[in-house]
Protein backbone atom coordinates (compact mmCIF):
# COMPACT_ATOMS: atom_id res chain seq x y z
CA UNK A 1 0.00 0.00 0.00
CA UNK A 2 2.73 2.28 0.51
CA UNK A 3 4.95 1.56 -2.45
CA UNK A 4 0.79 2.23 -4.22
CA UNK A 5 0.98 5.70 -2.64
CA UNK A 6 4.59 6.89 -3.07
CA UNK A 7 3.62 5.79 -7.08
CA UNK A 8 0.41 7.92 -6.89
CA UNK A 9 2.53 10.91 -5.34
CA UNK A 10 5.23 10.90 -8.02
CA UNK A 11 2.23 10.56 -10.97
CA UNK A 12 0.78 13.70 -9.16
CA UNK A 13 3.92 15.29 -9.36
CA UNK A 14 4.58 14.40 -13.17
CA UNK A 15 1.38 16.65 -13.41
CA UNK A 16 1.63 19.28 -11.31
CA UNK A 17 4.98 19.94 -13.20
CA UNK A 18 3.52 19.36 -16.47
CA UNK A 19 0.63 22.24 -15.84
CA UNK A 20 3.55 24.23 -14.76
CA UNK A 21 5.61 24.38 -17.96
CA UNK A 22 2.29 24.49 -19.66
CA UNK A 23 1.91 27.88 -18.04
CA UNK A 24 4.93 28.73 -18.55
CA UNK A 25 4.92 28.40 -22.01
CA UNK A 26 1.30 29.93 -22.19
CA UNK A 27 2.76 33.31 -20.20
CA UNK A 28 5.75 33.69 -22.81
CA UNK A 29 2.77 33.83 -25.77
CA UNK A 30 1.91 37.80 -25.80
CA UNK A 31 -1.54 38.45 -26.19
CA UNK A 32 -1.61 41.67 -27.72
CA UNK A 33 -3.02 42.15 -30.69
CA UNK A 34 -1.70 42.35 -34.24
CA UNK A 35 -1.83 44.69 -37.13
CA UNK A 36 -2.69 43.66 -40.51
CA UNK A 37 -2.19 47.72 -42.41
CA UNK A 38 -2.92 47.37 -45.97
CA UNK A 39 -2.53 50.61 -48.06
CA UNK A 40 -3.14 51.19 -51.59
CA UNK A 41 -1.73 54.11 -53.83
CA UNK A 42 -4.00 56.53 -55.46
CA UNK A 43 -7.39 54.94 -54.41
CA UNK A 44 -10.43 57.37 -54.51
CA UNK A 45 -12.90 56.75 -51.84
CA UNK A 46 -15.93 56.49 -54.06
CA UNK A 47 -13.96 53.38 -55.23
CA UNK A 48 -15.86 50.51 -53.25
CA UNK A 49 -18.43 48.48 -54.46
CA UNK A 50 -21.08 47.88 -51.74
CA UNK A 51 -20.30 51.07 -50.51
CA UNK A 52 -21.12 53.93 -53.09
CA UNK A 53 -20.09 52.45 -57.02
CA UNK A 54 -21.92 49.49 -58.47
CA UNK A 55 -20.28 50.07 -61.25
CA UNK A 56 -16.94 48.33 -59.74
CA UNK A 57 -15.96 45.05 -58.74
CA UNK A 58 -14.26 45.05 -55.17
CA UNK A 59 -15.72 41.65 -53.21
CA UNK A 60 -12.80 41.59 -50.91
CA UNK A 61 -12.70 45.18 -49.66
CA UNK A 62 -16.89 44.99 -49.64
CA UNK A 63 -16.38 41.86 -47.03
CA UNK A 64 -13.67 43.49 -45.20
CA UNK A 65 -15.54 46.79 -45.00
CA UNK A 66 -18.64 44.78 -43.57
CA UNK A 67 -17.05 42.87 -40.92
CA UNK A 68 -15.51 46.00 -39.25
CA UNK A 69 -16.37 50.50 -39.44
CA UNK A 70 -16.19 52.48 -42.23
CA UNK A 71 -15.17 55.58 -42.01
CA UNK A 72 -17.17 57.32 -44.82
CA UNK A 73 -15.27 61.03 -44.58
CA UNK A 74 -11.46 59.97 -44.37
CA UNK A 75 -8.84 62.83 -45.77
CA UNK A 76 -5.22 63.46 -46.35
CA UNK A 77 -3.95 66.57 -45.09
CA UNK A 78 -1.63 67.72 -48.03
CA UNK A 79 1.38 67.47 -49.71
CA UNK A 80 4.77 70.11 -50.25
CA UNK A 81 5.48 68.40 -53.86
CA UNK A 82 3.32 66.82 -56.84
CA UNK A 83 4.19 63.54 -55.11
CA UNK A 84 1.06 63.85 -52.95
CA UNK A 85 2.26 59.88 -52.04
CA UNK A 86 5.13 61.18 -49.86
CA UNK A 87 3.71 63.63 -48.08
CA UNK A 88 0.53 61.38 -46.96
CA UNK A 89 3.59 58.17 -46.66
CA UNK A 90 5.67 60.72 -44.62
CA UNK A 91 2.55 61.34 -42.31
CA UNK A 92 1.37 57.91 -41.69
CA UNK A 93 4.99 56.78 -39.90
CA UNK A 94 5.23 59.07 -38.27
CA UNK A 95 2.39 60.38 -37.67
CA UNK A 96 2.73 64.27 -37.81
CA UNK A 97 0.97 67.01 -39.59
CA UNK A 98 2.17 67.41 -43.32
CA UNK A 99 4.77 70.58 -42.60
CA UNK A 100 6.37 69.05 -39.37
CA UNK A 101 6.93 65.72 -40.88
CA UNK A 102 8.71 67.23 -43.62
CA UNK A 103 11.90 66.06 -41.96
CA UNK A 104 10.14 64.68 -39.04
CA UNK A 105 10.04 61.19 -40.26
CA UNK A 106 14.08 61.15 -40.55
CA UNK A 107 14.40 62.72 -36.85
CA UNK A 108 11.81 60.96 -34.63
CA UNK A 109 10.63 57.79 -33.74
CA UNK A 110 8.58 55.87 -36.68
CA UNK A 111 5.60 53.84 -36.26
CA UNK A 112 7.28 50.57 -37.37
CA UNK A 113 9.97 51.52 -34.15
CA UNK A 114 7.42 52.06 -31.80
CA UNK A 115 6.02 48.64 -32.16
CA UNK A 116 9.08 47.00 -32.66
CA UNK A 117 10.88 48.35 -29.36
CA UNK A 118 7.46 47.02 -27.70
CA UNK A 119 8.59 43.56 -29.09
CA UNK A 120 6.47 43.25 -31.76
CA UNK A 121 7.52 41.42 -35.39
CA UNK A 122 7.40 43.95 -37.92
CA UNK A 123 6.96 43.95 -41.82
CA UNK A 124 6.71 45.30 -44.54
CA UNK A 125 6.42 44.28 -48.29
CA UNK A 126 5.36 47.02 -51.09
CA UNK A 127 6.15 50.84 -51.67
CA UNK A 128 7.64 52.28 -49.15
CA UNK A 129 9.06 56.00 -50.95
CA UNK A 130 10.48 57.61 -47.68
CA UNK A 131 14.28 56.05 -48.07
CA UNK A 132 16.16 53.10 -47.02
CA UNK A 133 17.12 54.23 -43.71
CA UNK A 134 14.09 54.82 -42.58
CA UNK A 135 13.05 51.64 -43.69
CA UNK A 136 15.63 50.13 -42.00
CA UNK A 137 15.02 51.46 -38.89
CA UNK A 138 11.16 50.89 -38.73
CA UNK A 139 11.20 47.17 -39.65
CA UNK A 140 12.91 43.80 -38.65
CA UNK A 141 11.38 42.34 -41.94
CA UNK A 142 11.02 43.63 -45.05
CA UNK A 143 10.83 41.90 -48.65
CA UNK A 144 10.46 43.42 -52.24
CA UNK A 145 10.38 46.87 -51.21
CA UNK A 146 9.00 48.89 -54.23
CA UNK A 147 9.53 52.04 -56.05
CA UNK A 148 7.42 55.08 -55.87
CA UNK A 149 5.82 53.88 -59.32
CA UNK A 150 6.89 51.76 -62.38
CA UNK A 151 7.36 53.83 -65.93
CA UNK A 152 6.57 51.92 -68.62
CA UNK A 153 8.33 52.15 -71.88
CA UNK A 154 7.51 51.34 -75.46
CA UNK A 155 8.74 47.96 -75.91
CA UNK A 156 9.59 49.14 -79.93
CA UNK A 157 11.56 52.25 -78.35
CA UNK A 158 12.85 51.95 -74.51
CA UNK A 159 13.00 56.39 -74.82
CA UNK A 160 9.62 56.48 -75.35
CA UNK A 161 6.57 56.95 -72.69
CA UNK A 162 4.19 53.72 -73.43
CA UNK A 163 1.31 54.71 -71.67
CA UNK A 164 0.29 58.02 -72.75
CA UNK A 165 -2.72 57.52 -75.46
CA UNK A 166 -3.45 60.60 -77.60
CA UNK A 167 -6.18 58.85 -79.86
CA UNK A 168 -7.61 55.81 -80.28
CA UNK A 169 -5.75 55.58 -83.71
CA UNK A 170 -2.58 55.42 -82.56
CA UNK A 171 -2.88 53.97 -79.10
CA UNK A 172 -0.43 50.95 -78.88
CA UNK A 173 -0.78 50.86 -75.01
CA UNK A 174 -2.22 47.38 -74.07
CA UNK A 175 -2.68 47.30 -70.32
CA UNK A 176 -2.71 43.45 -69.73
CA UNK A 177 0.97 42.76 -71.77
CA UNK A 178 3.51 42.37 -69.75
CA UNK A 179 6.17 43.36 -72.64
CA UNK A 180 4.91 47.43 -71.38
CA UNK A 181 7.32 46.46 -68.17
CA UNK A 182 5.94 49.09 -65.36
CA UNK A 183 4.06 46.86 -62.74
CA UNK A 184 5.12 43.97 -64.97
CA UNK A 185 8.60 44.02 -63.86
CA UNK A 186 9.18 45.79 -60.77
CA UNK A 187 12.46 46.62 -59.43
CA UNK A 188 12.76 45.63 -55.46
CA UNK A 189 14.94 45.29 -52.58
CA UNK A 190 14.74 43.40 -49.32
CA UNK A 191 16.49 44.19 -45.59
CA UNK A 192 18.94 41.26 -45.24
CA UNK A 193 20.82 40.45 -42.34
CA UNK A 194 25.12 39.49 -42.30
CA UNK A 195 26.54 37.01 -40.97
CA UNK A 196 27.49 38.98 -37.73
CA UNK A 197 23.09 39.89 -37.50
CA UNK A 198 23.81 42.82 -39.07
CA UNK A 199 20.57 44.38 -40.90
CA UNK A 200 21.28 46.13 -44.01
CA UNK A 201 19.21 46.94 -47.55
CA UNK A 202 20.16 44.41 -49.89
CA UNK A 203 20.69 45.31 -53.85
CA UNK A 204 18.06 45.90 -56.03
CA UNK A 205 16.56 42.92 -58.52
CA UNK A 206 13.68 42.64 -60.52
CA UNK A 207 10.84 40.22 -60.05
CA UNK A 208 8.48 39.66 -63.06
CA UNK A 209 5.55 39.32 -61.80
CA UNK A 210 2.45 42.05 -61.21
CA UNK A 211 3.63 44.35 -58.21
CA UNK A 212 -0.06 43.51 -56.44
CA UNK A 213 0.51 39.74 -56.89
CA UNK A 214 4.35 39.92 -55.52
CA UNK A 215 2.97 41.78 -52.48
CA UNK A 216 0.29 39.44 -51.76
CA UNK A 217 2.65 36.51 -51.83
CA UNK A 218 5.43 38.21 -49.81
CA UNK A 219 2.68 38.95 -46.92
CA UNK A 220 1.01 35.20 -47.55
CA UNK A 221 4.86 33.92 -46.38
CA UNK A 222 5.13 36.25 -44.22
CA UNK A 223 1.80 35.01 -42.18
CA UNK A 224 3.02 31.24 -42.73
CA UNK A 225 6.48 31.63 -42.14
CA UNK A 226 7.50 34.00 -39.68
CA UNK A 227 3.64 34.92 -37.65
CA UNK A 228 3.59 31.56 -36.95
CA UNK A 229 6.69 31.03 -36.06
CA UNK A 230 7.39 34.16 -33.11
CA UNK A 231 5.45 34.08 -30.07
CA UNK A 232 5.36 37.45 -30.27
CA UNK A 233 2.63 39.71 -31.88
CA UNK A 234 3.29 41.51 -35.07
CA UNK A 235 2.52 44.33 -37.35
CA UNK A 236 2.23 44.51 -41.11
CA UNK A 237 2.85 47.20 -43.49
CA UNK A 238 1.24 46.04 -46.80
CA UNK A 239 1.78 48.65 -49.25
CA UNK A 240 0.48 48.17 -53.01
CA UNK A 241 1.59 50.23 -56.09
CA UNK A 242 -1.66 49.89 -57.32
CA UNK A 243 -4.13 51.63 -58.54
CA UNK A 244 -1.09 54.27 -59.40
CA UNK A 245 -0.54 54.17 -62.88
CA UNK A 246 0.52 53.03 -65.12
CA UNK A 247 -2.53 50.88 -64.63
CA UNK A 248 -2.23 47.67 -66.09
CA UNK A 249 -3.98 44.23 -64.82
CA UNK A 250 -4.33 41.06 -66.14
CA UNK A 251 -6.60 40.62 -69.15
CA UNK A 252 -9.67 38.93 -67.13
CA UNK A 253 -9.89 42.10 -65.09
CA UNK A 254 -9.33 44.56 -68.32
CA UNK A 255 -12.32 42.82 -69.94
CA UNK A 256 -14.60 42.98 -67.11
CA UNK A 257 -14.94 46.75 -68.15
CA UNK A 258 -15.85 47.72 -71.59
CA UNK A 259 -14.63 50.81 -72.46
CA UNK A 260 -18.16 51.85 -73.82
CA UNK A 261 -20.03 50.96 -70.85
CA UNK A 262 -17.72 53.54 -68.38
CA UNK A 263 -19.82 55.76 -67.02
CA UNK A 264 -18.68 59.35 -67.14
CA UNK A 265 -18.36 61.42 -63.91
CA UNK A 266 -21.05 63.49 -63.31
CA UNK A 267 -18.63 66.61 -62.90
CA UNK A 268 -16.75 66.10 -65.88
CA UNK A 269 -15.29 68.96 -68.03
CA UNK A 270 -13.26 68.76 -71.13
CA UNK A 271 -10.58 70.63 -68.90
CA UNK A 272 -10.34 72.38 -64.92
CA UNK A 273 -11.71 76.26 -66.07
CA UNK A 274 -8.13 77.43 -64.29
CA UNK A 275 -5.06 76.80 -63.42
CA UNK A 276 -5.07 75.32 -59.79
CA UNK A 277 -1.45 75.30 -59.58
CA UNK A 278 1.02 72.80 -61.12
CA UNK A 279 -2.13 72.37 -63.74
CA UNK A 280 0.21 70.88 -66.62
CA UNK A 281 2.49 68.30 -64.57
CA UNK A 282 3.01 64.53 -65.09
CA UNK A 283 -0.18 63.00 -64.41
CA UNK A 284 -2.34 65.90 -66.18
CA UNK A 285 -0.72 65.19 -68.95
CA UNK A 286 -1.92 61.17 -69.24
CA UNK A 287 -4.02 62.42 -71.95
CA UNK A 288 -4.11 65.71 -73.76
CA UNK A 289 -6.14 68.49 -73.34
CA UNK A 290 -9.28 69.11 -73.55
CA UNK A 291 -10.22 65.63 -72.49
CA UNK A 292 -12.76 63.38 -74.16
CA UNK A 293 -15.21 61.37 -73.04
CA UNK A 294 -13.96 58.17 -74.50
CA UNK A 295 -10.38 59.16 -73.00
CA UNK A 296 -12.09 59.68 -69.57
CA UNK A 297 -13.75 55.65 -70.36
CA UNK A 298 -10.08 54.51 -71.30
CA UNK A 299 -8.82 55.61 -67.93
CA UNK A 300 -10.96 55.13 -65.98
CA UNK A 301 -11.71 51.15 -66.97
CA UNK A 302 -7.65 50.46 -66.42
CA UNK A 303 -8.27 52.13 -62.94
CA UNK A 304 -10.93 49.71 -62.01
CA UNK A 305 -9.35 47.14 -63.48
CA UNK A 306 -6.09 47.36 -61.62
CA UNK A 307 -8.43 48.31 -58.30
CA UNK A 308 -10.15 44.86 -59.14
CA UNK A 309 -7.06 43.02 -59.45
CA UNK A 310 -5.42 43.86 -56.18
CA UNK A 311 -8.97 43.10 -54.18
CA UNK A 312 -8.28 39.63 -55.34
CA UNK A 313 -4.87 39.76 -53.90
CA UNK A 314 -6.18 41.32 -50.95
CA UNK A 315 -8.31 38.51 -50.56
CA UNK A 316 -5.74 36.07 -50.69
CA UNK A 317 -3.89 37.53 -48.12
CA UNK A 318 -7.04 37.71 -46.20
CA UNK A 319 -7.59 33.83 -46.42
CA UNK A 320 -4.00 33.00 -45.49
CA UNK A 321 -4.81 35.11 -42.13
CA UNK A 322 -7.73 32.75 -41.51
CA UNK A 323 -5.77 29.93 -41.92
CA UNK A 324 -2.49 30.86 -39.19
CA UNK A 325 -4.76 31.10 -36.75
CA UNK A 326 -4.27 34.46 -35.60
CA UNK A 327 -7.25 36.13 -37.44
CA UNK A 328 -10.04 36.59 -34.36
CA UNK A 329 -7.07 38.69 -32.45
CA UNK A 330 -5.86 40.92 -35.74
CA UNK A 331 -6.98 44.52 -36.33
CA UNK A 332 -6.71 44.96 -40.49
CA UNK A 333 -6.73 48.42 -41.42
CA UNK A 334 -7.23 49.31 -44.98
CA UNK A 335 -7.07 52.65 -46.86
CA UNK A 336 -5.09 54.75 -49.58
CA UNK A 337 -2.58 57.70 -49.52
CA UNK A 338 -4.91 59.96 -51.18
CA UNK A 339 -7.83 59.68 -53.89
CA UNK A 340 -7.24 60.75 -57.98
CA UNK A 341 -9.28 62.50 -59.98
CA UNK A 342 -9.76 60.31 -62.91
CA UNK A 343 -11.38 62.51 -65.03
CA UNK A 344 -13.56 64.68 -62.87
CA UNK A 345 -13.14 68.19 -62.97
CA UNK A 346 -11.38 67.87 -66.10
CA UNK A 347 -8.16 66.69 -64.06
CA UNK A 348 -6.53 63.19 -63.69
CA UNK A 349 -4.21 63.42 -60.68
CA UNK A 350 -4.43 63.50 -57.01
CA UNK A 351 -2.61 67.50 -57.14
CA UNK A 352 -6.14 69.29 -55.83
CA UNK A 353 -8.15 69.94 -53.33
CA UNK A 354 -11.68 68.25 -54.58
CA UNK A 355 -12.89 65.24 -52.59
CA UNK A 356 -11.86 63.05 -54.72
CA UNK A 357 -8.40 63.71 -54.45
CA UNK A 358 -8.12 64.21 -51.05
CA UNK A 359 -10.77 61.90 -50.03
CA UNK A 360 -9.89 58.33 -49.37
CA UNK A 361 -11.64 54.74 -47.67
CA UNK A 362 -10.80 53.74 -44.17
CA UNK A 363 -11.99 50.79 -42.31
CA UNK A 364 -10.94 49.05 -39.54
CA UNK A 365 -12.06 45.33 -38.41
CA UNK A 366 -10.69 43.27 -35.72
CA UNK A 367 -11.18 42.35 -31.89
CA UNK A 368 -14.49 43.94 -30.26
CA UNK A 369 -15.23 46.09 -33.32
CA UNK A 370 -18.93 45.84 -34.43
CA UNK A 371 -19.08 44.30 -37.77
CA UNK A 372 -21.10 46.65 -40.08
CA UNK A 373 -20.80 49.86 -38.77
CA UNK A 374 -20.49 53.44 -40.21
CA UNK A 375 -19.32 56.44 -39.15
CA UNK A 376 -19.52 60.11 -40.48
CA UNK A 377 -16.95 61.66 -38.57
CA UNK A 378 -13.90 63.66 -40.03
CA UNK A 379 -10.44 62.20 -39.82
CA UNK A 380 -7.19 61.81 -41.05
CA UNK A 381 -6.08 58.50 -42.10
CA UNK A 382 -2.67 59.53 -40.83
CA UNK A 383 -4.40 58.52 -37.32
CA UNK A 384 -3.68 55.30 -37.75
CA UNK A 385 -0.52 55.65 -35.82
CA UNK A 386 -1.76 56.78 -32.49
CA UNK A 387 -4.76 54.37 -33.00
CA UNK A 388 -2.76 51.58 -33.42
CA UNK A 389 -0.99 52.19 -30.08
CA UNK A 390 -3.79 52.53 -28.64
CA UNK A 391 -5.43 49.14 -29.48
CA UNK A 392 -1.91 47.50 -28.23
CA UNK A 393 -1.90 49.05 -25.25
CA UNK A 394 1.61 50.94 -26.25
CA UNK A 395 2.23 54.59 -25.45
CA UNK A 396 1.57 57.32 -28.20
CA UNK A 397 4.55 59.19 -28.57
CA UNK A 398 5.01 62.54 -27.99
CA UNK A 399 5.68 63.49 -31.05
CA UNK A 400 2.49 62.36 -32.77
CA UNK A 401 -0.06 64.54 -33.84
CA UNK A 402 -3.04 62.95 -35.77
CA UNK A 403 -5.16 61.63 -32.59
CA UNK A 404 -6.45 58.06 -31.71
CA UNK A 405 -9.65 56.94 -33.68
CA UNK A 406 -10.11 54.14 -30.41
CA UNK A 407 -12.90 56.39 -28.53
CA UNK A 408 -15.07 56.66 -32.10
CA UNK A 409 -14.36 52.47 -32.37
CA UNK A 410 -15.28 52.23 -28.91
CA UNK A 411 -18.23 54.25 -29.33
CA UNK A 412 -17.78 56.84 -26.83
CA UNK A 413 -16.44 60.02 -29.50
CA UNK A 414 -18.46 60.80 -32.22
CA UNK A 415 -15.75 62.63 -33.52
CA UNK A 416 -12.29 64.22 -33.28
CA UNK A 417 -13.01 67.38 -35.58
CA UNK A 418 -14.99 69.92 -36.84
CA UNK A 419 -13.33 70.78 -39.83
CA UNK A 420 -9.91 69.62 -41.80
CA UNK A 421 -7.29 70.81 -43.36
CA UNK A 422 -6.46 70.76 -46.88
CA UNK A 423 -2.63 71.83 -48.76
CA UNK A 424 -0.81 71.47 -51.75
CA UNK A 425 2.43 73.35 -52.19
CA UNK A 426 2.24 77.50 -51.96
CA UNK A 427 -1.09 76.69 -54.60
CA UNK A 428 -3.86 75.26 -52.82
CA UNK A 429 -5.68 76.03 -49.62
CA UNK A 430 -8.79 74.18 -48.37
CA UNK A 431 -11.06 73.63 -44.88
CA UNK A 432 -13.70 71.48 -44.85
CA UNK A 433 -16.74 70.89 -42.65
CA UNK A 434 -19.42 68.08 -42.75
CA UNK A 435 -21.47 70.61 -44.73
CA UNK A 436 -19.43 73.15 -46.39
CA UNK A 437 -15.59 73.30 -48.26
CA UNK A 438 -13.64 76.46 -49.28
CA UNK A 439 -10.66 75.84 -51.19
CA UNK A 440 -8.33 79.16 -51.78
CA UNK A 441 -5.52 79.41 -54.66
CA UNK A 442 -3.16 82.01 -53.21
CA UNK A 443 -1.19 81.87 -56.71
CA UNK A 444 -3.67 83.42 -58.60
CA UNK A 445 -6.53 84.68 -56.27
CA UNK A 446 -9.40 82.23 -57.28
CA UNK A 447 -11.68 81.08 -54.56
CA UNK A 448 -14.21 77.96 -54.28
CA UNK A 449 -17.37 77.59 -51.75
CA UNK A 450 -19.16 74.51 -52.21
CA UNK A 451 -22.15 73.32 -50.33
CA UNK A 452 -20.70 69.36 -49.84
CA UNK A 453 -24.37 68.22 -48.59
CA UNK A 454 -26.25 70.03 -51.53
CA UNK A 455 -23.40 69.36 -54.02
CA UNK A 456 -21.49 66.62 -53.03
CA UNK A 457 -19.73 66.65 -56.60
CA UNK A 458 -18.62 70.28 -55.83
CA UNK A 459 -19.82 71.68 -59.13
CA UNK A 460 -21.52 75.18 -57.86
CA UNK A 461 -19.22 77.74 -56.68
CA UNK A 462 -21.00 79.97 -54.10
CA UNK A 463 -18.52 81.91 -53.49
CA UNK A 464 -19.98 84.84 -54.72
CA UNK A 465 -23.41 84.11 -53.45
CA UNK A 466 -24.49 86.52 -51.05
CA UNK A 467 -26.75 84.24 -49.14
CA UNK A 468 -23.13 82.46 -48.47
CA UNK A 469 -21.09 85.24 -47.51
CA UNK A 470 -21.53 84.32 -43.84
CA UNK A 471 -20.22 80.97 -44.21
CA UNK A 472 -17.41 82.07 -46.29
CA UNK A 473 -16.53 84.51 -43.05
CA UNK A 474 -16.93 81.54 -40.84
CA UNK A 475 -14.86 79.26 -43.28
CA UNK A 476 -11.68 81.08 -43.84
CA UNK A 477 -11.48 81.86 -39.59
CA UNK A 478 -11.59 78.58 -39.38
CA UNK A 479 -8.76 77.94 -41.90
CA UNK A 480 -6.41 80.32 -39.87
CA UNK A 481 -7.24 78.72 -37.21
CA UNK A 482 -6.22 75.28 -38.66
CA UNK A 483 -3.30 76.43 -40.50
CA UNK A 484 -1.33 77.93 -37.08
CA UNK A 485 -2.85 74.34 -35.75
CA UNK A 486 -0.35 72.28 -38.58
CA UNK A 487 2.26 74.98 -38.56
CA UNK A 488 1.15 76.27 -41.76
CA UNK A 489 3.35 80.00 -42.43
CA UNK A 490 1.66 80.77 -46.12
CA UNK A 491 -0.25 83.97 -45.74
CA UNK A 492 -4.29 83.19 -46.73
CA UNK A 493 -6.47 86.15 -48.22
CA UNK A 494 -9.99 86.33 -49.61
CA UNK A 495 -11.63 89.35 -50.67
Amino acid sequence: MQKINVVLFGILLLILSACNQTESVESKMDSRPNFLFILADDQAFSTINSLNNSEIKTPNLDKLAASGMNFSHCFNQGAWGGAVCVASRSMINSGQYVFATREGLNKNQTWGETFGKAGYETFLTGKWHNGNKTALRSFKYAKSIGKGMYETFHPKDGKKPGYVRPTPENNTWDPSDPIFTGHWAPHVNDIVYDENGNKKMGPTYTVKQHTSELYASNAIDFLQNKATDSDNPFLMYVAFNAPHDPRQAPKRFVDMYPTDTIKIPENFVSEHPFDQGDHKLRDELLAPFPRTEHQIQVHRREYYAIISHMDEQIGRILTALEKSGKANNTYIIFSADHGLAVGEHGLLGKQNQYDHSVRMPFFIAGPAIKAGTQTDALIYMQSVFATTCDLAGIEVPEIVDFPSLKGILDGKEEKVYDAVFGSYRHFQRMVRTEKHKMILYPHNGNQQLFDIEEDPKEMTNLINDEKYAGVKDKLYAKLLVLQKEVGDTLTIRIR
